[in-house]
């Protein structure tokens, strides 16, 4: 056979059963269909094939060599077919062997994942989950792709055309080592912009931020003398000297060794967003992973 588009679907089950069967008459009762139906596309599978595929015999039909031939592997086709088409089975994450992969940075790790992440170990024990770093110039292709199911973002800046989920609204705070002896109670505004600051930049390099645009507005300025690309640095950095730094308030809350107050002005904050391709949003494990992360995030307020 040369024309694989002369044969639908319909052709191949038909020839399947036949094979089973070697009788047209119960064939057809098999398929529900009439006799003549039956024999007629049987003609249609002698031509495509090129070979009679059944021939008459004392008991029903003999298959012919071709006919032999096909049999096996045209069964394990129509039952790979089937499993393709069959409706999804319930995820269940007692049982599931889900490998989830995400891309965050350390904000999001310490403030979305680690929140979720012992109720998920338990809820679905035979599942991993991979963080990778997060590189906003990569998201909309890495999800495109398949090489991350979800990225942790602020809605500001996330690319259109992604399924989003709102996962919280994050403000700052001011924060600083536990005996900062600027910091026994809130500074004035005069005492804020006198200080050094430190300042993340996811970017590298930067030593402004949003706070330093709402000063702007006012026509002030802070002392910034550090600029670091992560969290975690800053941490320690505000542990183990006398700087402070505007800090989201879910990763300052709790941290042992830094005290924290309200900051002399408002500082807007930023809504962090859970995104996801079209091509996940089905998928029932996705669909659970997604749940599950933002029923941890609410329990986390």
């Amino acid at each position: 056979m040369n024309n694989f588009s002369r044969l639908d679907l319909n052709l191949l089950l038909t020839l399947d059963v036949l094979l089973a069967e070697r009788n047209v008459t119960r064939a057809a009762e098999r398929l529900n269909l009439s006799q003549p139906s039956v024999s007629v596309q049987l003609a249609k599978l002698r031509e495509a094939f090129a070979d009679p595929l059944l021939v008459p015999a004392q008991r029903g039909m003999r298959p012919t060599a071709r006919a032999d031939e096909l049999r096996e592997p045209l069964r394990e086709a129509l039952e790979s077919l089937g499993r393709a088409v069959a409706p999804t089975k319930p995820f269940d994450p007692a049982e599931a062997t889900t490998t989830w992969r995400v891309a965050a940075a350390d904000y999001a790790e310490s403030a979305i994942l680690l929140p979720a992440l012992a109720g998920l170990r338990k809820a679905a024990p035979n599942t991993r989950l991979a963080v990778v770093e997060a590189v906003p110039s990569r998201m909309a292709r890495q999800l495109e792709h398949g090489e991350i199911d979800l990225f942790f973002h602020t809605s500001v800046g996330a690319p259109q055309g992604l399924h989003r989920r709102v996962l919280f609204n994050e403000r700052y705070v001011l924060a600083g080592r536990a005996e900062h002896p600027r910091l026994k109670r809130r500074p004035t505004l005069a005492q804020f912009c006198a200080m050094e600051h430190v300042v993340v930049s996811l970017a590298g390099g930067g030593f402004a931020g949003p706070t330093d645009d709402a000063l702007a507005q006012m026509g002030l300025t802070r002392r910034v003398a550090l600029s670091v690309p992560h969290f975690l640095f800053m941490m320690s950095v505000l542990a183990q000297t006398d700087m402070v730094a505007m800090l989201p308030e879910r990763l300052a809350r709790g941290a042992s060794g830094l005290r924290v107050v309200e900051a002399p002005l408002e500082v807007p904050g930023y809504e962090m967003a859970m995104l996801w391709h079209e091509r996940r949003h089905r998928d029932a494990a996705h669909r659970w992973v997604r749940e599950w992360i933002a029923a941890s995030c609410d329990g986390a307020r």
